[in-house]
C-alpha cells in the first residue's frame, strides 16, 4: 500500500471586534511519513477570511496576495529573524505532533464490510449485472476483483474510485456484467491492509430475505382472502337454503 498523506491545522485568532473584522493566523502541516524532511509548513494569515501573506516551507520566504501582504512580505523576507522563526516553526508545530497522527491514525485500519446484490443490467448482450459494494474501510487503498469458478474476471468489469464518507471511511462499488451458466460459482474478492487474507463473498442467486419476506406477505393475504371468500360463500349458501318462499296471491 502507498504511504499515506495526511494535513492538520492550528488556528490562532489574533483579532475580533464587534464590527465583524476578523483576523487570524494558521499554521498547516501537509506530510507523509514522521520524517522532518517530509513534512510541509504552511503558515499564513488571514483576514475576514481573504489569505494575504503567507509562509511556505517550500518556498523557504513570505509571500503576500494582497497589496498589503506584499509589503509585509518584503519586510520580513529582510527580516532573517523572522525568517529563523519560521522555519523553526516546522519543527515546532509540525514534526513534534505528526507522531500523535500516525499513531491514532495512519497505522490503523478498519476492516471493509461486503454487501453482493443484483440489478437490471443497461446492455442488451448480458441479461444479468451483479454490485458488489465495499464499505466503511480505512485506509483508503483496496482491491476488487470478481471470480468465476476461482479464475479472476478482466472483462465486462466497471468499478468507481474509492469514495470518501467524510468520516475518515471509504467506499467502493465494483459492477459485472454477465450471462449466467448452470454451476458456476461467481464470488466477488477485497483485499485490503486491515485483512490478513482476502475476503471472498460468494454470490448466492436465492432470493435475498426482503424478497422472501415480500412473496411470503402476498401469500399468506392471497390464502386469507380465499379464506373469507370461502366462508362468505358458505354462510351465503346456508342462508339461502334456509330460506322460506312464501307463495304471492
Amino acid at each position: 500500500m502507498a504511504s499515506s498523506f495526511l494535513s492538520f491545522s492550528l488556528l490562532f485568532i489574533t483579532v475580533y471586534t464587534a464590527d465583524g473584522f476578523m483576523e487570524y493566523v494558521e499554521f498547516r502541516c501537509e506530510f507523509n511519513s514522521t520524517e522532518l524532511k517530509d513534512i510541509r509548513l504552511i503558515y499564513s494569515h488571514y483576514y475576514n477570511k481573504l489569505e494575504y501573506i503567507r509562509f511556505d516551507s517550500v518556498v523557504d520566504r513570505f509571500v503576500g496576495y494582497t497589496e498589503y501582504g506584499v509589503k509585509n512580505a518584503e519586510r520580513w523576507n529582510n527580516d532573517p529573524s523572522e525568517l529563523t522563526r519560521r522555519r523553526g516553526d516546522r519543527e515546532r508545530a509540525c514534526h513534534n505532533n505528526v507522531g500523535v497522527w500516525y499513531n491514532n491514525v495512519l497505522s490503523k485500519s478498519v476492516k471493509p464490510y461486503v454487501v453482493l446484490h443484483s440489478v437490471a443490467s443497461s446492455s442488451g448482450n448480458h441479461p444479468s449485472m451483479l454490485v458488489c459494494s465495499v464499505y466503511d474501510f480505512y485506509p483508503k487503498q483496496i482491491r476488487v476483483t470478481w471470480l468465476r469458478d476461482g479464475q479472476e474476471v478482466s472483462s465486462d468489469v466497471t468499478s468507481t474510485d474509492e469514495m470518501a464518507d467524510a468520516d475518515w471511511y471509504y467506499q467502493i462499488h465494483s459492477h459485472l456484467e454477465y450471462t449466467p451458466r448452470s454451476g458456476e460459482k461467481i464470488s466477488c474478492m477485497v483485499e485490503h491492509a486491515s485483512l490478513q487474507e482476502p475476503l471472498v463473498t460468494d454470490w448466492d442467486p436465492s432470493l435475498p430475505e426482503s424478497e422472501r419476506n415480500k412473496i411470503a406477505i402476498g401469500a399468506s393475504g392471497l390464502i386469507l382472502g380465499l379464506i373469507l371468500s370461502l366462508a362468505g360463500f358458505i354462510y351465503y349458501k346456508r342462508k339461502s337454503q334456509g330460506r322460506i318462499l312464501v307463495p304471492s296471491n
